[in-house]
């Protein structure tokens, strides 16, 4: 039997919860102004999300792309898992239109916990050798989340040993207005200092005098606490 989107609505309004809807539409600053305004949730918990999608590999693509599009917050979480499992197995042809798919309908990725679920595994996983142009192209987005999509990619080269493209975009970032950039950015370079300390230690001598506070907090959290100390007083 086909496996439609509106088949897995309709198993996803079965799983809904209406008080953890209304804390998760807190939780993910829903409010007029906010960052995720007018974004609606089921109340649906991730791993139950995930559980879901290991009996849906059989859904049409055309169907996880419509998923995609939903109003509601889980639904959108859900096709994006569809998606990564789908490219994982798929071949090369297959990967590269998942990839295409998912940079189309960015638009349906708007909060950070969508962008971070993904964007590794669907863009970094997907430019791993190839140009990575499209993140600069991303990078210098008027969407927020395709900024995040960027950087957040780059957590995939940072696995394999590379450095480069995570600290250009942070230092792309350090002017940036939104405090969930620096946030990431902080994020992905404490990243980068798991990988390779003095990486991090160097790119933060030229840049943290300079650094949105929240993005050197998130960058020096596993400094022991004197080092950390020098870094937020201005005297490493």
């Amino acid at each position: 039997m086909k496996v439609t989107a509106a088949a897995i609505r309709k198993t996803l309004e079965a799983l809904a919860d209406r008080d953890a809807a209304l804390f998760a539409q807190r939780f993910f600053k829903t409010g007029a102004g906010e960052y995720g305004e007018g974004d609606l949730f089921r109340g649906i918990r991730v791993p139950v999300l995930r559980k879901l999608s290991l009996t849906l590999d059989e859904s049409p693509l055309q169907e996880v792309i419509l998923l995609l599009s939903s109003e509601f917050h889980e639904d959108r979480l859900l096709a994006l898992l569809l998606l990564m499992r789908r490219f994982i197995r798929g071949k090369e042809q297959d990967q590269e239109r998942i990839y295409r798919i998912y940079l189309a309908n960015t638009r349906f990725i708007n909060n950070w916990d969508l962008v971070d679920i993904s964007a590794a595994h669907l863009v970094g996983r997907f430019l791993q050798f190839r140009d990575r142009v499209p993140l600069y192209r991303l990078a210098c987005s008027v969407s927020l989340w395709e900024r995040r999509i960027a950087l957040i990619a780059t957590l995939h080269f940072i696995r394999q040993g590379e450095f480069e493209d995570t600290l250009a975009l942070a230092e792309l970032f350090l002017d940036d207005k939104e405090e969930l950039l620096h946030k990431a950015a902080g994020w992905m370079l404490r990243e980068v200092g798991k990988k390779n300390g003095p990486v991090l230690e160097d790119f933060l001598l030229r840049h943290y005098r300079r650094m949105p506070r929240v993005m050197l907090r998130y960058a020096i959290e596993r400094f022991p606490e004197e080092r950390r100390s020098h870094f937020l007083k201005g005297m490493a």
